[in-house]
């Protein structure tokens, strides 16, 4: 099946249905970018509303429940920047509200568990320091790695988003909990605080 087109392979997933999604990019198809239409003179974005279909939907998670389960196996942890991309991208790509989200690790760096921990709305999300180290205690993790979405598309952290790293890593250091890296995920791109050198 590597070489067969995406219009081939989308043809074997949805059958007849295929036809009405082969102009779309497959970004959009899987929601990992939100659909947007630009206004006169490019001044402001409108977001476009589309419905997933409900199989994409179920092969996007299965995706994402595939990698989970290669990220708890001894071979292979999530250490690295690179290594988490896509596992976040099928988390939080697309969606229209702001998520916060912790992949939690153990001493080997695999993972235990991927857990959204507080929804938002379309531009921010509340975070609370102490939930958090409950739950890194309650999962017994050795180590975290946060992620959150910008809806917007734009990948740039805040000077907030750079305060709450901040707190959360000291937080989580007074119970011996790593804080690795901080993703910012804004529709197919992925920011990460550790390359920046931010965390």
């Amino acid at each position: 099946m590597m070489n067969s087109t995406n219009r081939e392979l989308l043809s074997i997933l949805l059958g007849e249905d295929s036809e009405s999604h082969s102009m779309r990019s497959l970004a959009e198809l899987f929601g990992l970018r939100t659909v947007r239409q630009a206004t006169t003179y490019g001044v402001a974005e409108e977001v476009l509303s589309y419905a997933m279909s409900g199989k994409l939907m179920a092969a996007r998670e299965l995706l994402r429940r595939a990698l989970a389960e290669s990220f708890g196996e001894s071979s292979v942890n999530l250490a690295s920047p690179a290594s988490v991309r896509d596992y976040l991208r099928l988390f939080l790509g697309g969606q229209e509200y702001e998520s916060f989200v912790a992949l939690w690790l153990d001493a080997q760096n695999r993972l235990i568990a991927g857990m959204e921990l507080f929804r938002g709305t379309t531009t921010q999300t509340s975070v609370y320091p102490r939930e958090v180290v409950r739950t890194g205690l309650k999962l017994n993790a050795s180590a975290v790695i946060f992620a959150h979405n910008h809806p917007s598309g734009s990948p740039e952290p805040s000077r907030a988003d750079e305060m709450l790293t901040n707190q959360l890593r000291q937080a989580l250091a007074l119970v011996d909990i790593k804080v690795l890296d901080h993703f910012i995920v804004a529709d197919t791109a992925v920011m990460s605080f550790a390359e920046r050198g931010l965390i």
